[in-house]
């Protein structure tokens, strides 16, 4: 891409560049030059995760609120043949493109291009991730995150409850063995104490699950949902916190497209 002279910026990219801390559209939504369509699509999903107004402090709604317009906005650009080709030859965003369009609902254009996740796709989900490649690439991250903390483990990885603890622990005792990940004293010195702790919280969450399970009338085996569910009264960014992680990581993009009379998800 050509470098840009020293006169002022066209304010799409100026507002970037004060929200963002870049001018480069690629740079704002985390991904190369040469990323994909779905690449784009996936980079943007991630970014906007993070400052969609409804998952930051109501003191900070109204700054969320910019970012996500000025998101909203480099998408339509990067996601759009011509436009992305004429930014990357010139740097030009086009003078209709200068300024976020206010009028637009960039939440409703969100959510088309994201559908909302359902608990069946939260089951379906489940089915796949428990013991697959992934899972274990995300249990291998929590722990050096979180330097072997197993609270902090068993609530950051995915899908997790109770019932996976100990499966966590061979995993992460098998890797250490095998010198593929490193020891850390707050896991392989934790104190019967602190174990005791989590567990007891754990046969409470289960226990509210449970009770939750049967006042949503869900089948035997929706354990999760019900803990989901139990966590969105009880622990509201917790619960928030999966499934943006689950939207950001696995979300598919909607099938087809959408006029303006259709429906929100």
């Amino acid at each position: 891409m050509p470098k840009k002279s020293n006169k002022q910026l066209p304010a799409l990219l100026q507002a970037c560049k004060d929200l963002f801390g870049t001018d480069n559209l690629y740079e704002v939504i985390g991904v190369r030059r040469e990323a994909t369509p779905q690449e784009v699509k996936k980079g943007y999903h991630k970014t906007s995760l993070t400052v969609h107004p409804d998952r930051v402090e109501a003191e900070n709604k109204e700054a969320a609120t910019r970012k996500f317009q000025t998101l909203g906005k480099v998408y339509t650009i990067l996601s759009d043949k011509e436009k992305r080709a004429l930014y990357d030859e010139s740097g030009d965003v086009g003078e209709e493109d200068d300024v976020v369009d206010q009028d637009r609902d960039w939440e409703e254009y969100w959510r088309l291009l994201f559908p909302a996740v359902t608990v069946k796709d939260i089951q379906a989900f489940e089915e796949k991730y428990k013991g697959s490649a992934d899972e274990m690439a995300d249990l291998k991250t929590a722990y050096l995150e979180a330097e072997g903390d197993m609270d902090v483990i068993m609530d950051s990885v995915l899908c997790s409850t109770h019932e996976d603890e100990a499966r966590f622990t061979k995993i992460l005792s098998d890797l250490i063995r095998k010198k593929e990940l490193p020891e850390f004293d707050a896991f392989v010195k934790e104190s019967k104490q602190k174990k005791a702790a989590r567990q007891k919280r754990a046969a409470q969450e289960a226990k509210e699950a449970e009770e939750e399970k049967k006042r949503l009338k869900l089948d035997s085996d929706d354990a999760l949902t019900a803990l989901i569910h139990k966590r969105s009264a009880s622990r509201a960014e917790q619960a928030d916190s999966f499934f943006a992680q689950l939207e950001a990581k696995y979300a598919q993009p909607a099938r087809g497209k959408k006029g303006k009379g259709a429906k929100k998800k």
